[in-house]
């Protein structure tokens, strides 16, 4: 084979090496921004399911999350948002319906799998988590008198995705989250009411920057 044979093969080597996703290694990170639709489970129990149930409003929020690759197939993501405002409703989503509002901040650490962080095309994962929900901002009137809720909730959350590289940074990122929120309804003269069941499913799409 020639030198110039060599050197052009060479050239083609490197030219596709540079054009190819690189592989998630331990050690590495990724960053992702996320645009995301969030739908509230809308359960409730006692008085709460008997009155109608209690309905919060579903809305499209940003994210962003880091993840820290532990192995090439094992990762730790932590997401955050700042705190998400929803109006509430008792009994039906109406204005006549209309209880209050209320804000809550959900952090969430989560254990990922990566089935395939070797593909070139697309990159599924699973994950199971926990997250630390802050409610704050509770503004919620029924039956005369204030409603509060509890402070803080502690639930799971479950997740699956897949990321679709583009370059051997950028990746394309679909994620599907199921996060449990929850928190004891208390009423000003009533007593306890029962259980608002926030649990809101999240999907989104977004961009990855690994490094």
């Amino acid at each position: 084979m020639t030198t110039i044979s060599t050197r052009f093969l060479t050239a083609v080597a490197l030219a596709c090496a540079a054009l190819t996703p690189a592989v998630s290694q331990a050690g590495d990170f990724m960053v992702r921004a996320r645009v995301l639709s969030l739908e509230p489970a809308n359960e409730s129990t006692g008085t709460l399911d008997a009155l109608g149930g209690v309905q919060a409003s579903s809305k499209y929020i940003w994210e962003i999350d880091a993840s820290y690759f532990l192995t090439p197939n094992v990762a730790l993501e932590l997401i955050a948002t700042t705190p998400q405002k929803h109006t509430v409703y008792l009994g039906g989503e109406t204005d006549a319906n209309k209880i209050g509002t209320l804000r809550h901040l959900p952090p969430t650490l989560t254990l990922q799998y990566h089935f395939a962080p070797t593909n070139p095309t697309v990159r599924p994962y699973v994950g199971l988590g926990v997250n630390y929900t802050r409610f704050s901002a509770v503004n919620l009137y029924a039956a005369g008198g204030k409603v509060t809720l509890e402070k803080s909730s502690v639930g799971l959350s479950y997740q699956f995705g897949a990321d679709f590289p583009i370059t051997d940074k950028l990746s394309f990122n679909v994620d599907f989250k199921k996060i449990d929120i929850s928190a004891e309804a208390t009423h000003a003269t009533l007593g306890k009411l029962g259980t608002v069941k926030v649990d809101p499913v999240l999907f989104g799409i977004g961009i990855g920057y690994r490094f």
